[in-house]
């Protein structure tokens, strides 16, 4: 027994007005799945920025800790450590930079998708039924940002204390 048979041969019962109007909602579902998914796109290229910055916060203020318990350390006050806390301040500044460079970056792009996104709605080729949320991975971008400052506030004004 063939079992391709016993299949329904599946035909719309659309007329070729119905068909158009199909393939234009279709193709205006589809125009606005890729402006979520580019949305989307931007937010993990944050995220991404968001991992080297605090790898190299992290790193650098760890850097900083570790040499000046080491000085502060018994028998240790000689040791010359102002090069590995410059670079360990360092990699916090430059951790601090990329992250304002991926906050602004990804500030200006949403900006340009949203412009985008509104040309097609007022084109009608797309339906604004939703707007873009907002992004939680800026926020959290923020607020690593914020931390990072706090820490090299911190660091410069123990570099400048008492030694």
């Amino acid at each position: 027994m063939n079992t391709l048979r016993s299949v329904p041969k599946l035909e719309p019962e659309f007329t070729g007005m119905d068909l158009d109007l199909l393939a234009a909602q279709l193709s205006s579902r589809r125009t606005e799945m890729s402006c979520h998914r580019t949305r989307m796109s931007a937010d993990r290229t944050l995220m991404s920025i968001i991992r080297t910055a605090l790898s190299l916060i992290g790193f650098g203020f760890t850097i900083f800790q570790f040499f000046r318990y080491l000085r502060q350390s018994a028998g240790a006050t000689q040791l010359p450590v102002a090069a590995a806390r410059n670079f360990g301040v360092a990699l916090v500044v430059l951790g601090i930079c990329m992250l304002v460079m991926g906050i602004l970056n990804h500030i200006e792009f949403m900006r340009r998708l949203r412009e985008l996104r509104q040309e097609l709605v007022d084109a009608k080729i797309i339906l604004a039924a939703a707007k873009f949320p907002v992004s939680a991975t800026l926020i959290v971008a923020a607020l690593l940002l914020t931390i990072g400052v706090g820490a090299l506030v911190n660091m410069i004004v123990r570099m400048s204390g008492p030694r």
